[in-house]
Order: structure tokens, then C-alpha cells, then sequence
């Protein structure tokens, strides 16, 4: 199974992982080395996806390719509110 990690190399090309990993023995491991440290944290990014994420999910192909996991609504008769079963 493939599994990314992140990671910082210093200036010596010591490799410092930014999460513990546990394996049952010695694995290989590839490292992308970019140019720059990223100037944005993991929540700014999913923020600023969320835009273009939207305009892909919110179209109604991918709501008939997810209506099968969807409860059908029903109005509640007494204070017309929706609800799920």
C-alpha cells in the first residue's frame, strides 16, 4: 500500500517527517523535494478549493450518480419542517 507523508529536509538533507510512521520492517520511500516551503496551512487551501470543488459537485449529474445513498425527504404535517428516516 502507497502512503504520503510530509516532510522537511533541512539544509544538511536531513529528512524530518512531520507525523510518526509505524512499518513492520524497513521500507523504500521516494522524496519530492519542492522549491519552496508552502506559503498557505492545509485549512487555507481547503478553503480556497472549495470554490472550484463546488462548481464541479454541485451539478445534477452528480447528484443522480449519489441519489442512491440519499433518504427520501418527507414533510413533517404539523410544523412543515423536513426530516430523514
Amino acid at each position: 500500500m502507497l502512503r504520503t507523508v510530509e516532510a522537511v529536509i533541512d539544509e544538511q538533507g536531513q529528512v524530518r517527517l512531520l507525523e510518526s510512521v509505524m512499518l513492520s520492517a524497513a521500507r523504500r520511500a521516494l522524496v519530492t523535494i519542492f522549491e519552496e516551503m508552502p506559503s498557505t496551512s492545509l485549512h487555507e487551501l481547503t478553503l480556497l478549493s472549495e470554490q472550484a470543488l463546488a462548481e464541479d459537485w454541485n451539478r445534477p449529474e452528480e447528484d443522480a450518480a449519489w441519489s442512491h445513498l440519499q433518504h427520501p425527504r418527507q414533510r413533517w404535517p404539523a410544523v412543515g419542517r423536513w426530516y430523514s428516516h
